[in-house]
């Protein structure tokens, strides 16, 4: 069982993904922004994040993905930057930007569009768990 830490300000997308992974033996836990989600990777130690694009920003997600793949040795994350990130988004379906996985632009390691598909999205989390 993986801890995965879902970051995300929409609750029916939390409970959506919460219900899926918990029925394929996951623990949940969640934040509903990307602050929230930096300071809950810092005590929580989650195994894998699941993270939202658009939340109090437009651009919320990158800036979370961005700081915490930060190289800098010293960054407060620095322990955290190998964690998994699957971005979940429908930044596709509501605006013309295409965006997928970039090491320098986008540091995640998944980008799944919404609306969710529990099992892409099981499937998804547990490549990279393996």
């Amino acid at each position: 069982m993986a801890k995965i830490l879902i970051v995300d300000d929409d609750p029916d997308m939390v409970l959506a993904a919460r219900l899926c992974l918990e029925r394929a033996g996951h623990k949940v836990i969640e934040a509903h922004n990307g602050s929230d989600g930096l300071a809950t990777v810092k005590t929580e130690h989650p195994d894998l994040i699941i993270l939202d694009v658009m939340m109090d920003t437009t651009t919320e997600g990158f800036q979370f993905a961005l700081t915490l793949r930060n190289p800098d040795p010293k960054s407060e994350y620095a322990a955290f930057r190998s964690l998994p990130i699957v971005m979940l988004t429908a930044i596709h379906s509501t605006a013309p930007l295409r965006v997928g996985p970039d090491r320098d632009y986008l540091p995640v390691d998944a980008f799944i569009d919404k609306p969710l598909d529990p099992d892409k999205l099981v499937a998804q989390v547990n490549a990279l768990l393996n």
